[in-house]
């Protein structure tokens, strides 16, 4: 399938809520996962990152992704996603809905062992985005 195929299929199943059923295909069973913020620090498999990622779309049903740049280091077998997630918390979640809206810069750093995914770290800055949401 090749490594940008494989980064971008991930991707775009990973951030629209399809969750391990279908981004699994993508991946090492073992795949790791790793983010420096507060609302990820207990996540550290690519499973339960991607189901955590299924389970922000209940309370933020229009939950969406802008992709504004991907990239491939073929030599080091690395894919790098930055992309903007955008969506308004309108259903059921942490907090009753607010109606407020999420505009959140990330950077996903996917890591291959051979065609599949080995570990991925996101690059987010979660305070910024749960104040945005009124979650904190």
């Amino acid at each position: 399938m090749g490594l940008h195929k494989t980064a971008f299929e991930f991707f775009d199943a990973c951030d629209s809520g399809r969750g391990w059923e279908i981004c699994g295909q993508f991946c090492h069973d073992n795949a790791g996962f790793s983010a420096q913020c507060g609302a990820l620090s207990d996540i550290k498999t690519l499973e339960g990152y991607v189901e955590w990622m299924r389970g922000l779309m209940i309370p933020i049903r229009d939950g969406r992704y802008d992709l504004k740049a991907f990239s491939v280091d073929e030599e080091r077998g690395i894919a790098t996603v930055f992309a903007v997630f955008r969506g308004t918390h309108t259903g059921e979640g942490p907090v009753p809905p607010t109606g407020k809206t999420i505009e959140a810069n990330y950077v996903y750093a996917m890591e291959f062992d051979g065609e599949k995914i080995k570990h991925v770290t996101k690059i987010w800055n979660d305070a910024h985005s749960l104040v945005q949401l009124g979650w904190a």
